[in-house]
C-alpha cells in the first residue's frame, strides 16, 4: 500500500496536455479527496469511481478506513470533464495493491458509469495524436471512441467496455492476464456524402448564380446571393455542398479534431467540408467563439468548409463585424481574463439576403441602401469576393423538365476538383486555395498578362476599388482562369471577376 501513478491527458482549447494522476493511501480516518484544480464534473468523479469499483467487484475507496488522496498534475492547470474517471480508478487500484502492472507508456481515457462501464468522452482524436507525439505506445479508450482514436497511425489503440476488462488485461497476477482487450485497427479515411443535399441539376434556371457558386467552390471565395424572397437563394447555397471536393487526409484530421473537442462530432471522421448554418438570432460568441473558458464557435466549426448565413442583414451588426478578422486572417483570436487563444477559422462564407425589404424586387432604393450600410459595414463588404443577384425565374421555366443529368453535381464537383488540383500544384504542400493567396503570391503566382493588368488598373480606377478589392479581384480572376485550365489570367477573366462586385447595393 502506498502511492501509484498513471497517465492521462485533456484538451486545452484545440491542443492537449498530459495529466499525471497520482493516488496515495495512508492510515487515518476515512476520506477520499481529489486535488489539482478540478472542476465540478471532475470533483464528482469521487462518487462515480467509488460506486463503479464496488459494482465491478473491487474494494471501493468509500469502504476502506484509509485516507485516499488523488492528485492531478500539473496542479496549476484547470482540469475538467469526466475523462479522468478510468485513470483515477486505476491509480487507486494500484495504490491499494488490488492490481499490479506497469503503467509507463500507456495513456488512459474514459468516463465510468455506476455499473463500471466505460462511456465515450470528447476530444479523443487530438488526445491520441498528442499521446503519439509524446512517446506513448498505447492508449486505452472506451469502445465508442476506438475508431476515432485509431485515425492516428503508429499507436496501439485498446478499446474497453468496462473497468474490469481493463484491469484483467493489464493485471500481472499469478496466471497472467485473464482477458485481452481488442486492438483497434487503423481507421481508413472514407469519403462520405452529405445527407439531404440538393443536386445542381434539380435547380431550374439561375445559371448566373450556379456559375458563381462553381467559381466560389473552386477557389473557396466568399459569396453573397441576393434577390427577392423565394427565388432559390437558400436552395442554391445548400446545393453548393454537393460540388465541394472531399477534404484531404490532413484537412480531415484537422477538422475532425476540432469537432471532437467541441463535442460536435457526428460519426467517426469529418471527410466532407463542414456546412454550418447558424440561426440569425445567434450571438457573436456563438459565431466566433468565446465564453469564460474560451470555446470555438461556428466560424471554427466551419473550418475547411462553409459558414452559411441566411438573411445576412437580420444578424446583429456586432455578429457581422466579428467576422472581419476570420474573413481576412483565417483565424479568430479570443482574449479573456483566464487566457487568450487563437482558433482556426479558414471557412468559405456563403450568405443570402433580400435587400429590397418592402418591394421584394426591382432596383435597390436609397432607404434599402442605408439599411444595408447600417448592418453590413464597408470592410465586411470589401472582404466578400462575389455578389450575385438571384432574380425570379419564369414560371414556364420552372415547369420545364431539366436537361441536366441526375448526377449534375458529381460532374461539377470533378470540374471543381480539377481546378483545386491546379492550385495545389501552384502552392505546393501548403493547404491553400486562390482565396488564401498573399500579396506576394499575387505578384509571383497569379500570372496576369500585361493586357489584363492594364484592364484591371483602368477598371479599378473607374469602379473606385480599394486596394483590398483590387487584390480580391485578381484572386477571383485566377480561379476563373483555373476553371478554364488557363496558365495565365487574361482580360476575359478580369472582366468576369469585375461583374461580381456589389454594384448598386451600397453605392
Amino acid at each position: 500500500m502506498g502511492a501509484a501513478r498513471v497517465y492521462s491527458a485533456q484538451p486545452v482549447y484545440l491542443n492537449a496536455e498530459k495529466v499525471t494522476i497520482e493516488a496515495d493511501l495512508s492510515k487515518g480516518l476515512h476520506s477520499f479527496s481529489i486535488v489539482g484544480l478540478a472542476d465540478k464534473a471532475l470533483d464528482e468523479s469521487r462518487e462515480r469511481v467509488a460506486v463503479a469499483l464496488k459494482n465491478a467487484r473491487f474494494d471501493s475507496p468509500k469502504h476502506t478506513n484509509k485516507r485516499v488522496l488523488v492528485s492531478l498534475a500539473p496542479a496549476d492547470v484547470r482540469k475538467d470533464g469526466p475523462r479522468f474517471d478510468l485513470p483515477i480508478a486505476l491509480a487507486y487500484l494500484l495504490a491499494s495493491e488490488q492490481v499490479s502492472f506497469c503503467p509507463e507508456g500507456i495513456l488512459f481515457l474514459g468516463e465510468l458509469s455506476l455499473r463500471g462501464e466505460l462511456r465515450p468522452v470528447r476530444g479523443v482524436l487530438p488526445l491520441a495524436k498528442f499521446a503519439h507525439e509524446q512517446g506513448f505506445h498505447t492508449i486505452v479508450v472506451p469502445r465508442a471512441n476506438a475508431e476515432e482514436a485509431a485515425l492516428i497511425p503508429d499507436i496501439t489503440v485498446l478499446s474497453a467496455q468496462t473497468v474490469r476488462e481493463v484491469v484483467e488485461h493489464f493485471h500481472e497476477g499469478e496466471h497472467g492476464a485473464q482477458t485481452s482487450l481488442p486492438i483497434q485497427k487503423q481507421t481508413p479515411l472514407k469519403p462520405d456524402t452529405p445527407e439531404n443535399v440538393t443536386d445542381f441539376g434539380d435547380v431550374r434556371g439561375q445559371e448566373t448564380a450556379k456559375r458563381g457558386l462553381v467559381i466560389a467552390a473552386a477557389g473557396r471565395h466568399n459569396i453573397v446571393l441576393y434577390g427577392p424572397p423565394g427565388t432559390g437563394k437558400t436552395l442554391l447555397a445548400r446545393a453548393l455542398r454537393g460540388i465541394l471536393p472531399q477534404l484531404t487526409t490532413e484537412e480531415a484530421l484537422e477538422t475532425t479534431a476540432i469537432h471532437s473537442v467541441a463535442g460536435a462530432l457526428k460519426g467517426t471522421i469529418v471527410s466532407s467540408p463542414p456546412f454550418r448554418s447558424p440561426h440569425h438570432s445567434a450571438s457573436h460568441v456563438a459565431i466566433v467563439g468565446g465564453g469564460t473558458i474560451p470555446k470555438p464557435g461556428e466560424a471554427t466549426l466551419a473550418h475547411r468548409g462553409v459558414l452559411f448565413l441566411d438573411e445576412l442583414p437580420e444578424y446583429e451588426r456586432r455578429v457581422i463585424d466579428a467576422l472581419r478578422e476570420p474573413l481576412e486572417d483565417r483565424v479568430v483570436s479570443v482574449s479573456r481574463a483566464r487566457g487568450s487563444v487563437t482558433f482556426p477559422a479558414n471557412f468559405m462564407l456563403v450568405a443570402a439576403m433580400n435587400p429590397n425589404r418592402e418591394r421584394g424586387e426591382g432596383t435597390v432604393s436609397e432607404l434599402d441602401r442605408e439599411r444595408l450600410k447600417k448592418k453590413i459595414s464597408g470592410p465586411v463588404v470589401d472582404r466578400i469576393d462575389m455578389w450575385i443577384e438571384v432574380p425570379h425565374v419564369a414560371h414556364e421555366e420552372l415547369r420545364t423538365r431539366s436537361t441536366a443529368t441526375p448526377e449534375e453535381s458529381t460532374r461539377i464537383r470533378e470540374h471543381v476538383a480539377t481546378a483545386r488540383a491546379l492550385q495545389k500544384t501552384r502552392f505546393g504542400n501548403e493547404l491553400k486555395t486562390n482565396a488564401d493567396m498573399s500579396i506576394r503570391d499575387l505578384d509571383t503566382r497569379a500570372h496576369i498578362t500585361p493586357e489584363a493588368e492594364t484592364m484591371l488598373t483602368r477598371a479599378a480606377t473607374v469602379h473606385k476599388l480599394s486596394p483590398r478589392g483590387h487584390h480580391r479581384t485578381i484572386k477571383l480572376a485566377r480561379t476563373i482562369a483555373d476553371l478554364d485550365a488557363s496558365d495565365d489570367v487574361h482580360e476575359q477573366h478580369i472582366l468576369e471577376a469585375l461583374t461580381y462586385r456589389p454594384k448598386d447595393l451600397f453605392e
